[in-house]
């Protein structure tokens, strides 16, 4: 099966050497990725379009790189298309019903031609003989040329020409590593979650960094969720996950920092520590999740005061952003609910935090904190490539990760449901209930304790992770199904 690749539009009208380092970019990151599923992909580019060619036209397969493809920085859209030799408009017309009849019953619809190369016809001449032709031999309402129900899509290039199958909406934005990297400040709530997405779709390699509050399941929580987005949307390169342990920090400032000043305080410590690390890392900026005034702390004074304390570069993707509208970015990019089950810890509250805070009071308040204190969080700050996340913690929890199911066990399927769908899941003989992973920490607890479960998910790791979570809240009768890891 083929599919044609579309150009995000500021990708078009970069200059000729920008847009080949572009292109060239997007077509590794494509090959990349679409691996995963088809390790024979064929991926070719031109000016304006990139072809992906699978291996063989396995519906299933089909619709896994159409899934994977929708989730690639830097593609406009994608086409499905079905590749014939142009032989003549009767041949088109002839494939157009075969391709089209069923769909267009009872609608409307129109042609729409784009042409590359030298013909003895015209876009136009194509659109009106084959909907001419659509509309005296389907079952078709009628064509409407303004607001149609069905679009029928001919790409002619030279000497043959696709007929569009299936279309599907790209992300947008940059190739993943066409930009320099940043260092991501990630708590797992809504705001950190989507600014990452928002770097990673403007092709901004995004590594993670998560400052431990107290608790290993909130870590585990918010590497769930970093390893989704990496999955998700950023596989075609490797990054870092950094845990610096922040406990002592937490302590430090609630003994000895005046209530008003905590807020600020802490976010000018994470920031130093941040930046510390993202320098070593030679990362070129920072990112944070704030929102103008959506708390305290970031108001613009607030804001201000603690960017003083670094020369870092701040990356704030939803500083003018509602909460409503970045909560409609979590439900798009399937992290709602999942961000919505993350256990919070609440470390630094005051009761009468300042929105209006002023230099020289926050230096003032800073001079009775132990910088020392910082300085140990920085040094002992755990840095773990993202792919090999569940190593960094299987020293405290211990997995048992099975290739076989024991009779009695039950499977949960913890993958996203739009992989369910694509690709459903059995094992002959055993049974199998889906819980996807957003709701496991909810659902689990629900279930019957004396039965033993299996998470399974396809790569692996989501399923170790949650299984850890699950452990950890003192759920011993859970462990992973890894059928291909024997």
């Amino acid at each position: 099966m083929k599919f044609i690749i579309k150009l995000f539009p500021e990708i078009i009208i970069k200059s000729t050497p920008v847009r080949k380092r572009f292109i060239k970019m997007l077509r590794k990151n494509i090959r990349t990725i679409v691996r995963r599923v088809d390790e024979n992909i064929d991926v070719s580019g031109v000016w304006d379009h990139i072809e992906v060619t699978t291996s063989d036209d396995d519906e299933i397969l089909t619709t896994q790189v159409g899934d994977l493809l929708s989730h690639i920085p830097g593609i406009a859209y994608w086409l499905q298309v079905a590749s014939h030799p142009l032989i003549s408009l009767d041949d088109i017309l002839r494939k157009a019903l075969e391709a089209h009849a069923d769909a267009l019953a009872g609608k409307t619809f129109c042609v729409r031609c784009n042409r590359t190369g030298n013909h003895d016809f015209q876009s136009i001449d194509v659109e009106r003989f084959v909907g001419a032709g659509l509309n005296q031999g389907t079952g078709a309402r009628g064509v409407s040329l303004q607001q149609p129900e069905v679009t029928v899509r001919i790409d002619i290039r030279h000497d043959r020409y696709f007929m569009t199958q299936k279309r599907g909406k790209g992300l947008g934005g940059y190739p993943l590593g066409s930009q320099e990297p940043v260092l991501s400040l990630i708590s797992g709530g809504f705001d950190s979650t989507v600014s990452s997405f928002l770097t990673m779709k403007r092709g901004i390699r995004t590594h993670f960094c998560f400052f431990n509050l107290g608790g290993h399941a909130h870590e585990l929580a918010v590497k769930e969720v970093a390893f989704y987005l990496w999955n998700r949307f950023g596989s075609s390169h490797r990054v870092k996950f950094v845990t610096v342990p922040f406990e002592g920090v937490v302590e430090e400032i609630l003994t000895r920092v005046d209530n008003s000043q905590m807020g600020v305080i802490l976010k000018r410590m994470m920031l130093q520590a941040a930046s510390q690390v993202a320098r070593e890392m030679e990362m070129a900026a920072l990112v944070t999740g704030e929102a103008i005034a959506q708390v305290a702390s970031q108001t613009l004074p607030n804001l201000a005061v603690i960017d003083s304390v670094s020369n870092a570069l701040v990356l704030r993707p939803l500083i003018t952003m509602d909460k409503q509208a970045i909560i409609n970015i979590a439900v798009d990019i399937g992290t709602e609910e999942f961000v919505r089950n993350i256990p919070e810890y609440c470390a630094v509250i005051s009761k009468n935090p300042t929105t209006r805070a002023r230099e020289e009071r926050v230096v003032a308040a800073e001079a009775c904190f132990n910088f020392a204190v910082l300085d140990q969080a920085i040094a002992e700050r755990r840095i773990v490539s993202i792919h090999d996340i569940i190593a960094d913690d299987l020293t405290r929890e211990e997995v048992d990760v099975v290739h076989e199911v024991p009779p009695g066990d039950v499977i949960i399927d913890i993958r996203h449901p739009t992989e369910e769908e694509i690709k459903p899941f059995s094992v002959p003989g055993r049974e199998v209930v889906i819980i996807p992973f957003y709701q496991l920490r909810t659902r689990f607890p629900e279930l019957d304790r004396h039965r033993h479960y299996l998470l399974y998910c396809e790569r692996g790791v989501m399923s170790q992770l949650h299984a850890m979570h699950l452990r950890e809240e003192g759920h011993e009768n859970v462990g992973v199904f890894s059928p291909d890891a024997q």
